[in-house]
Parts: structure tokens; sequence; C-alpha cells
């Protein structure tokens, strides 16, 4: 699937400063590609494979990506806080207290750490987008492991959470609750279907039937990190072929699902 934007539809972000934290494969990759093809300065991040080398978890790091963006840049008009880790899927009772600390750290408090610090200077220029990524995991249970899920739970609550606190600011707070995707974090996912000679059946309990590609995940974050998303606030937007818009079920007992 092309990222290319028509020519008629680029510049959507010109003149935009913007973090994109876990910019080094997957879905930060093809945002902050996405984010720069339609005119915005990328500051893209991760602990390898991008521009500059953070850990989205840490303060002096995520302080360092913001102080660069206004020493070299001039401004800060967006945060993709990205970055995340999944933790496998091990049950609640084989995780242990440093395995949720660990998750918590990078998928929650990164987060935490990109509203906190990033909101007063993009404030000071006059407004923008803090965007982060959630997951369906955080919606209700069955996408994701214990620590990962309640994480990603976290994250929409925080969205909401800041949107209230940064009232008057002109700085909006998002989520993308992403379904499917493959990215390195699925990759385990996607091998063994293929192994097992069943990658046709990923994505199948969703109406559309079929995973998601990291662009389809991008392009929700160009809309949200876009004047066009002007008045989308302490949202979380679900981007993902329709998995949850239903309690599960058997297709063969609901009746006919196709014309």
């Amino acid at each position: 699937m092309s990222i290319e934007p028509e020519d008629s539809d680029r510049g959507r972000l010109a003149g935009k400063v913007i973090i994109v934290t876990g910019a080094g494969s997957g879905i930060g990759k093809a945002t902050a590609r996405l984010f720069a093809l339609h005119g915005a300065t990328v500051l893209a991040a991760d602990l390898r494979g991008a521009d500059h080398i953070a850990d989205a978890g840490k303060e002096e790091d995520v302080l360092r990506l913001i102080s660069m963006a206004r020493e070299e840049h001039g401004a800060l008009h967006g945060f993709f806080a990205n970055a995340g880790i999944s933790g496998g899927l091990a049950s609640i009772f084989e995780q242990t207290p440093d395995d949720w600390q660990e998750i918590l750290r990078v998928n929650l408090i990164g987060p935490f750490l990109a509203i906190k610090h990033a909101a007063p200077l993009i404030r000071e220029r006059g407004g923008g987008s803090i965007i982060c990524t959630a997951s369906v995991a955080g919606l209700r249970s069955g996408a994701g492991g214990p620590a990962y899920s309640a994480s990603k739970a976290g994250v929409i609550s925080l969205v909401k959470t800041a949107a209230q606190q940064l009232a008057g600011s002109n700085v909006r707070v998002n989520a993308i609750c992403p379904g499917l995707i493959e990215t390195g974090m699925t990759e385990f996912v996607y091998n063994k279907a293929r192994e097992k000679g069943v990658a046709d059946k990923l994505g199948h309990l969703n109406p559309l039937r079929r995973g998601g590609l990291p662009v389809e995940i991008a392009r929700a974050a160009l809309f949200l990190a876009s004047d066009e998303s002007s008045y989308v606030n302490g949202h979380a937007l679900v981007v993902d072929g329709g998995l949850s818009s239903s309690h599960p079920f058997n297709r063969q007992d609901y009746g006919r699902t196709a014309i």
C-alpha cells in the first residue's frame, strides 16, 4: 500500500515541528515518513534505527528531544508518543512485578512524560497536537498480555485527563487504538501463522477480515497531527478494521454477513 500523498494533498503539516518516538520501525517509521512527506520537520527517535537515539520512558531523553526541537528548530507543534513494548502473552500468574514495571514505564510513563514536557512548548507556539499510541487491547481483553493491556487502558485514560488539564491551552491530546498491525511487535504472530500456512486467517475476526498495515495507522496520526482535527480532543480513535465494534460471536450462527 503506497504512502505517497497526492500532489494536491501535500503540505498538511507544512511548517510544523513534530517529535515521533518509536520511529525506528513499524507504525513510528511509517508515520515519521508520512509526516515528512506532508512538510513537517520530524525528530524521529528510537532506541535504534532512527535519527535520534532515545528511550521514551526516560525523562532525561524526552527532555533532550524537546530541547533539541526548541534549540534547533525554534518550536514544537506536535509529539507522537508511539514507542511501546508488548511484554509477550504471559498470564497474570506468570508475569512478575519487574515485567509490569518495565511495560508500564515504556507504554504509559512514556506518554505521560511526552505530555508533561511537550505541552508547555507547544502551548508557547500557539497550540498543537499530542498523540499517544494506545491499542484495542486497552478497550477490552483478548488482544494482548495483561500488563500490556493495562498500560494501553492507562493511555486512553491519560489522554482524556490531559485534555481536561490542558483546557484553554489549544493543546489537543488524543490516542490511536490500533488493531492487529504487522509490525516488529507482532512479527512473531505473523511468522507463526505463515509457518503453519494460516496467514490468510490473520485478522479474520474483524469485518474487513485482514490485518492492518503501519501506514493505515500513520494516516490516522496524520489527521490528528494536522489542523483538520482541530476540534478533536480527549479522544481515542480506534483503527482496527471494525474488530472492536462487536462482542465475540460465531459468524455461522449470526446469519448472512455478506452480500
